[in-house]
């Protein structure tokens, strides 16, 4: 029987023997994670270990002759056009549910708690002007958490730990979430009550085509004067028009990014979130880096390997 043919472009630096299972039951060939050699070899290989910096969209996919499945060793899957693979029966192997896995990464929760500090004690600018040797303690005068209401909008694997790390602070939790929830020392909300009522409001939901854009310029008019915006889950949430408005306007009053819309485009320096960060201080932006610690990476990278070689031999077989 042929050997699958596998074509990979992840970063695999940190474990590069992560493909080794697939190694010995398929040819693997590594390339560099680049649109245009990706569109001109796909289609040649049955299977696609995928870098989530190249879009697997409808015209790389129109070439993909022979793929049969794409893994992705992440939980979002926006750099894969999922509708198109499944018109063609292209299968998609991610982490979103694999909770026995998920459950040992903490990484994500972690950032999004690093951008509420970073925004409730302006710390980009502290730095940069105690890099200049200014000491300007009341100009970077911040807020304290305790008391203040944190809002969660999606209480799974990390509303959970954001609601923990947030009574940990002796904050008020609530949280908002389509499933039924009864969980101690917190109160589950409807989407309203959470605009209302939070000082400080994180994202944690998959991006989906009925949610996106679900921070819209109504819901920014719901929320509290000054509220402050954490988004670690996907740009598209977030109608970014409208967040510019409510920063100029002071309604928010400050947001952490660690994702936007369009994070593949190449010119990303003339992105209009970008272009204001660089003039005001209460925006502050990262590229993508909420899962990117060395455990959570070298892990996810195995387990997603390990899923892709079960999948090659029970089509093997």
């Amino acid at each position: 029987m042929r050997r699958w043919k596998v074509l990979c472009n992840e970063d695999l630096k940190l474990k590069p023997d992560a493909l080794q299972v697939v190694e010995v039951i398929a040819d693997v060939d590594y390339i560099e994670a680049r649109r245009d050699i990706l569109l001109q070899c796909i289609d040649r290989y049955d299977a696609y270990y995928a870098s989530a910096w190249v879009k697997a969209d409808e015209e790389v996919l129109k070439r993909a002759h022979r793929l049969k499945v794409i893994a992705t060793p992440s939980t979002g899957t926006d750099h894969i056009d999922r509708d198109y693979a499944r018109q063609k029966e292209i299968d998609v192997i991610d982490i979103a549910e694999d909770y026995d896995i998920l459950d040992t990464f903490s990484a994500t929760a972690e950032m999004a708690w690093c951008l509420l500090l970073a925004c409730m004690r302006h710390l980009p600018g502290a730095f940069e002007d105690a890099k200049k040797g200014m000491w300007s303690r009341q100009k970077f005068t911040g807020c304290q958490l305790l008391g203040k209401t944190l809002g969660i909008l999606g209480y799974g694997r990390l509303g959970k730990m954001m609601a923990e790390i947030g009574k940990g602070f002796r904050m008020r939790v609530i949280a908002c979430d389509k499933k039924k929830f009864n969980s101690p020392g917190l109160e589950q909300v409807d989407f309203d009550t959470l605009l209302s009522e939070s000082d400080v409001l994180t994202i944690h939901i998959h991006l989906t085509e009925k949610n996106r854009g679900i921070l819209s310029r109504e819901a920014f008019r719901n929320m509290k004067q000054g509220v402050v915006i954490i988004n670690t889950s996907r740009g598209a949430l977030i109608d970014e028009e409208a967040l510019l408005e409510a920063l100029e306007s002071g309604k928010v009053a400050a947001a952490g990014l660690d994702v936007i819309q369009g994070e593949w485009d190449h010119n990303l320096v003339d992105h209009p979130l970008i272009k204001y960060a660089r003039e005001h201080d209460n925006l502050i932006i990262t590229p993508h880096i909420g899962g990117a610690t060395v455990e959570s990476i070298i892990d996810a990278r195995i387990y997603v390997a390990q899923k892709l070689a079960y999948y090659i031999k029970e089509r093997m077989s």
